[in-house]
């Protein structure tokens, strides 16, 4: 069904025109809440963002058809970003930025690790080596897939092992954090009450602001990092700290986990069996391997474990950040080392491919 038509023109009606739009959505959110609700009844860490996803992505790998309302995603990151820049105080800043030579080493340490995903992935999925790069790089899906074009991969394949990398992280990371790690003491934002809570709104619009300019600038994800920053800025100088109330954190945590079940697609699963797969044995490698490097990093750093394993994770920034803040851990930390990672590998992507190329070549002549 197209929805970027117009039924005046004699194209498929707009979104917000089609009854049989309405009737998904309504479907669709229907699904979400009831996971939410059977997700919480059953003890599932985060119920509403993994019960959604999960029942939703269940329902749509079957074949019927479901849709997110637009700018779910998006609007769900930026009430998660400014939930976690509200926590930010001075000291909690200053700290942060103590930890960027472990930032940067942790982001050269991701990615060497999905560079070995790419030599792993190649020969389960019997595809280019340019496409195996991209498909397992850990950047952002619309990027990964717009570079792969560009250098004659297969950006269908690409787009399926990303989005297979990031539903394994969501799935699997943080019911291993909160089932097997060890929560923090970190105490949130204040409790909210009517007098700050009168403030919302107004920091709400200037988020959309912050994500307006933030567009404007190679720093990646804005919808999540340009409310964060605002908040930042608001609450670590104490100009204000307004709180962010459930009533928007769990909605939001729905949206996300409704959008990436949204994602899955029957026809393209089916389609690329080998690639999906692949992405799946990759995906499962990169997680182990984030494990064995939190290991390391807890050492050297002193951070929990936990927060360790989250700040490595392979994917999925506003889900780890999610999962922290639930475990009273460093969200502020974990934000950070994936803000790190994204733009590094977004910056210096095409500079890595040519390593790669270059380490390719040195086991025999291959195809491109």
């Amino acid at each position: 069904m197209s929805v970027t038509g117009d039924s005046e023109t004699g194209g498929a009606p707009r979104w917000w025109r089609d009854p049989s739009w309405w009737r998904r959505a309504a479907l669709t959110y229907a699904l979400a809440f009831a996971g939410a609700l059977l997700a919480d009844a059953v003890g599932l860490p985060l119920p509403w963002m993994l019960g959604p996803f999960f029942l939703c992505g269940l329902v749509a790998a079957t074949g019927v058809t479901l849709v997110s309302v637009p700018l779910g995603r998006e609007l769900g990151q930026l009430a998660i970003g400014l939930a976690v820049g509200m926590r930010f105080t001075a000291a909690t800043l200053v700290a942060t930025l103590s930890l960027l030579p472990a930032m940067l080493g942790a982001t050269v340490y991701v990615m060497a690790y999905t560079m070995i995903g790419a030599f792993l992935f190649r020969p389960l999925a019997g595809c280019r080596a340019s496409t195996a790069f991209f498909a397992t790089a850990a950047g952002g899906v619309a990027d990964m897939a717009n570079v792969a074009e560009q250098k004659g991969a297969d950006a269908a394949s690409v787009a399926v092992v990303h989005a297979l990398r990031v539903s394994c992280t969501v799935a699997i990371v943080p019911i291993l954090a909160i089932t097997f790690g060890t929560g923090g003491s970190v105490i949130g934002a204040p409790s909210a009450d009517p007098g700050t809570l009168l403030l919302l709104p107004l920091v709400i619009a200037g988020c959309f602001g912050a994500v307006w300019l933030l567009k404007r600038t190679p720093l990646p994800n804005p919808w999540l990092i340009g409310p964060m920053f605002l908040a930042i800025g608001l609450g670590a100088s104490g100009i204000a700290r307004v709180p962010v109330p459930p009533f928007v954190v769990l909605p939001a945590q729905l949206l996300i986990g409704t959008w990436l079940g949204c994602c899955f697609r029957r026809e393209v699963l089916l389609g690329l069996p080998r690639v999906a797969m692949a992405g799946i044995v990759v995906a499962l490698f990169m997680i182990a391997a984030a494990f064995g490097g939190a290991n390391v990093l807890a050492l050297l750093t002193g951070l929990p474990l936990t927060t360790s394993f989250l700040a490595l994770a392979p994917a999925a920034v506003t889900e780890m950040v999610i999962t922290a803040k639930a475990m009273q851990l460093d969200a502020e930390i974990v934000t950070a080392f994936h803000v790190m990672r994204i733009f590094l590998v977004c910056s210096t992507i095409l500079v890595v491919y040519r390593l790669y190329t270059a380490l390719r070549r040195l086991g025999g002549p291959r195809a491109s």
